[in-house]
């Protein structure tokens, strides 16, 4: 699979993770897109070390999405856990 791709792919990786984790978040739109095109990278990359499992050629497959989101998914905990909710704070 090429970059653009893997792009893609976190791109509806953060959508489905924002759907799944509602609320707003310090860095808006912007940031959660880039919260989970870096998701998608670490699922991915994690699924493969540790779960020995190929990166798969082709777009379809079940256990990339998987991977994806749920990189995403943790690093969007993760990053509301450490900035919170700034709009709030105003």
């Amino acid at each position: 699979m090429g970059i653009i791709t893997w792009l893609v792919l976190g791109l509806i990786a953060g959508v489905v993770a924002k759907i799944l984790l509602p609320g707003r978040d310090p860095g808006g739109l912007v940031g959660t897109t880039l919260i989970g095109i870096a998701g998608s990278f670490i699922g991915g990359w994690l699924s493969t070390k540790f779960l020995h499992r190929p990166i798969p050629k082709d777009i379809g497959e079940p256990s990339m999405w998987v991977a994806s989101v749920a990189g995403a998914l943790v690093l969007l905990i993760v990053y509301r856990l450490l900035f919170g909710n700034s709009r709030e704070r105003r």
